[in-house]
């Protein structure tokens, strides 16, 4: 017979339902197209793209280059990711003809091109991207075998420390948290700040602890889910990590930007958080940034190097463009070497290029470049398959909040709704 008590003890199947973008579709109703606005016989090529602060600057340069062949008008998306790509799916799904090159989250290059949304890269186009270009940001922008993608910036989370409190950064979540409850014991400054709401930002901390335990969350095709003994001590280490005492009490509902003030403010020991925390700890705390070091995120294993999940954007041409030539050389101009360079110092987007890292010009912007490096070539993606938004929405659910993970029973949980994700089955949270 099972008790009250042993009932409370176990984790509720969180209610999720999966909806797949054309269902999506359905409920935001018909939008019509718009084609694109020619001036004197100029074809007009739209990038929609979300908001960088000096991407109108590259969108200007490339138009000198292009010398009157095309001209991009720069279509700023909605600050939300989520907002972007619902715009994107509806527009694309009424075969809007007015988009051209799309600003794509690297979670979502699959999922459009299985939807046929968005043209393959081949021939001198696709050798052109792939020349120079890192292993990882590369594998998020391809289906199938095929480019679908070009990679315009990528992203990786480090790990920030404050060097008055710790003589050397930690190498595993083991030892991070070792270090924090010393520090806490002291009365010093102890906490571990990171991302821990019921959000991608979830999913990322987990997919890099699965990565780093060699663990794997799908099959390598992408059509099955695993949940291997890698993924369950992968459990183990964020429930370990939540209830050791070491996290802030906003864990469970901190994002990004959250952790950045809290850091900021000098609450934390510690942070595993994206570069952008950089440069704004220099400007709000100038006395606190000379204490704060960085280097790679903390791994699983003593003596395995971890395993980050890359972010970033890649550049697609819409399957409905009336310019595809046009656009694909658009796109190769937006992302080149030296645009890239110029967003990585002026927007700090990492860039997807290897060379442009050794290039002096990103020292001042970038002294952590060196790390952020070392991740990126050896780096974890999301898992790649065109249903991630459908394995995210189930993945953040099931692992929220973190302290009340059972490493096995969540994972058979999980096991189960990642299959039925995969298919579009379940419901909403």
């Amino acid at each position: 017979m099972t008790t009250h008590a042993d009932q409370a003890r176990h984790r509720r199947r969180p209610r999720v339902r999966v909806v797949a973008a054309t269902a999506a579709l359905a409920l935001l109703g018909p939008l019509a197209a718009c084609g694109s606005d020619d001036t004197g016989g100029v074809p007009t090529i739209n990038l929609y793209y979300g908001p960088e602060q000096n991407l109108q600057q590259v969108v200007d340069n490339c138009n000198a280059e292009a010398q009157g062949r095309y001209r991009i008008v720069y279509r700023t998306l909605p600050r939300e990711a989520d907002d972007q790509r619902v715009q994107m799916v509806r527009r694309l799904a009424a075969e809007d003809t007015g988009m051209d090159v799309l600003g794509l989250d690297v979670t979502w290059t699959q999922e459009f091109a299985s939807a046929n949304w968005i043209r393959e890269w081949t021939g001198s186009d696709r050798t052109e991207v792939e020349q120079g270009t890192l292993a990882g940001p590369l594998a998020t922008a391809s289906y199938e075998d095929r480019l679908y993608g070009a990679p315009k910036n990528t992203n990786v989370q480090l790990l920030w420390y404050r060097k008055d409190l710790v003589q050397q950064p930690p190498t595993t979540f083991d030892e991070m948290i070792k270090m924090a409850q010393e520090l806490k014991s002291q009365g010093q400054p102890y906490q571990v700040l990171t991302m821990g709401a019921q959000y991608e930002g979830l999913v990322v901390l987990y997919n890099t602890l699965a990565e780093s335990a060699g663990g794997r969350i799908l099959s390598e095709d992408g059509t099955e889910a695993v949940m291997d003994a890698g993924a369950v001590r992968a459990l183990e280490t964020l429930q370990r990590f939540a209830t050791s005492g070491v996290t802030s009490p906003s864990f469970s509902n901190a994002t990004e930007d959250p952790v950045r003030l809290e850091f900021q403010s000098g609450n934390g020991a510690f942070q595993l958080n994206w570069p952008f925390v950089y440069p704004a700890l220099q400007e709000a705390n100038p006395q606190l940034a000379e204490q704060v070091g960085w280097a790679r995120f903390p791994g699983v294993d003593p003596g395995t190097p971890s395993k980050v999940t890359v972010g970033g954007y890649n550049l697609a041409v819409s399957a409905y463009s009336r310019y595809p030539q046009e656009s694909f050389e658009a796109a190769k101009c937006l992302r080149n070497e030296e645009n890239q360079k110029f967003s990585a110092i002026n927007d700090g987007v990492p860039p997807t290029i290897e060379a442009i890292y050794d290039d002096p010009e990103m020292d001042e912007a970038y002294p952590m470049k060196e790390t952020i490096l070392e991740e990126l070539q050896e780096p974890a993606t999301r898992p790649l398959t065109p249903a991630y938004q459908n394995i995210s929405t189930v993945m953040s659910a099931y692992l929220s909040p973190p302290s009340g993970i059972r490493p096995e029973q969540t994972a058979k949980e999980l096991r189960e709704a990642i299959a039925d994700a995969l298919v579009s089955r379940g419901v909403l949270p």
